[in-house]
């Protein structure tokens, strides 16, 4: 198996502007050796959205990445960022023989 790479980004809390309101800036890392797999395809029930479609990916990420994905976009492919769905935690050490631990579940409506 093949990993990718793919860019995580997160919201980061910067100083105050200079009218007293917050700021945040993006951070952007990139994330490689992920396993990519497309998540099922639904289109959005909605009759006013009747264009609208669902994007989803499963990722599997590599014992190497550490951080959390809590709150995180992930853009996959160069596509337009994904949200994480939830709080994705790694499997035990001892039951992942291979290289990838932490299943992760992105999307994204679009249309």
């Amino acid at each position: 198996m093949i990993g990718e790479t793919v860019t995580v980004l997160r919201r980061i809390d910067g100083p105050d502007n200079a009218h007293g309101e917050p700021t945040q800036t993006i951070d952007e890392t990139n994330v490689d050796d992920v396993l990519v797999a497309p998540g099922p395809r639904a289109d959005i029930s909605d009759t006013a959205r009747p264009a609208g479609t669902v994007v989803a990916w499963n990722l599997h990420f590599p014992k190497t990445f550490t951080g959390s994905l809590r709150g995180a976009l992930i853009r996959v492919r160069g596509q337009a960022p994904c949200k994480v769905i939830g709080d994705p935690q790694p499997f035990t050490a001892d039951n992942t023989p291979t290289r990838w631990w932490m299943p992760v579940e992105v999307t994204r409506a679009d249309g």
